[in-house]
């Protein structure tokens, strides 16, 4: 499981490349998840521009201007930003962004 210190360098490392971006679109890969993911996630945030990432404990937080992309990374996943979509076996949520890059939650 992603660790706190592990946690914050994700923060860290996204913060400068999503601060903002505007969503223009949301993929949901696998849906069942620890928690499941809302069926109108995209609906939710899609348009939207991220103003801030924190960290709240190991919780992601992506916020946006009428609301917060709550993000846990489980026992192995991570967050990555990815320039082509190529999507992989366990890449279950994908968020593209204005910039033509892709904000990808994988969790093998």
């Amino acid at each position: 499981m992603p660790e706190l210190p592990e946690v914050e360098t994700t923060r860290r490392g996204l913060e400068p490349a999503l601060l903002g971006r505007r969503i223009v679109a949301v993929q949901i890969r696998q849906p069942k998840m620890r928690w499941p993911v809302p069926t109108d996630l995209a609906g939710k945030i899609g348009g939207k521009t991220i103003q801030k990432v924190n960290r709240r404990g190991k919780y992601l937080l992506l916020h946006m201007e009428d609301g917060t992309l709550i993000v846990h990374l489980g026992m192995s996943g991570s967050l990555r930003l990815a320039a082509r979509l190529a999507p992989e076996k366990h890449d279950h949520v994908i968020i593209s962004l204005d910039d033509g890059r892709h904000l990808i939650l994988r969790d093998p």
